[in-house]
């Protein structure tokens, strides 16, 4: 009798975990400090004229969350506009001004995000 409340145990868990995991996979569930609704980023724009692009690689973006969490925190440099792709692991950096690949980097230094490679975009 103890074996099969064991099982049933198990399998409620093996459930969940799957359902967690699915809902996890696809950007929807919980992870990086909440729900998607956790983070909340401003729409920024640039004031002046474009001047420049660049594109940011970065790993350990797994959700929408972990995406408002690195526009956020590249949105906060002056004179740059990010929009993020976690399911890229890009970020495309509108610039106004000249921004240093060290300054874009620095954005980062702190979280649990890598970003791997810099390039000129193609604005």
């Amino acid at each position: 009798m103890g074996n099969y409340i064991i099982l049933a145990a198990l399998a409620v868990i093996v459930v969940l975990a799957i359902r967690s995991g699915r809902k996890h996979l696809k950007g929807e569930g919980g992870c990086c400090g909440g729900s998607a609704d956790t983070v909340t980023v401003e729409k920024k724009q640039l004031k002046g004229p474009k001047i420049g692009e660049r594109i940011v690689h970065i790993q350990g973006m797994k959700c929408d969350n972990c995406r408002k969490q690195v526009e956020k925190q590249f949105n906060r440099l002056d004179g740059v506009v990010a929009e993020v792709s976690w399911k890229k692991g890009i970020a495309v950096l509108s610039l106004e001004c000249e921004v240093s690949d060290s300054e874009i980097s620095q954005a980062l230094a702190w979280t649990e995000y890598t970003i791997t490679s810099i390039e000129p975009g193609k604005g």
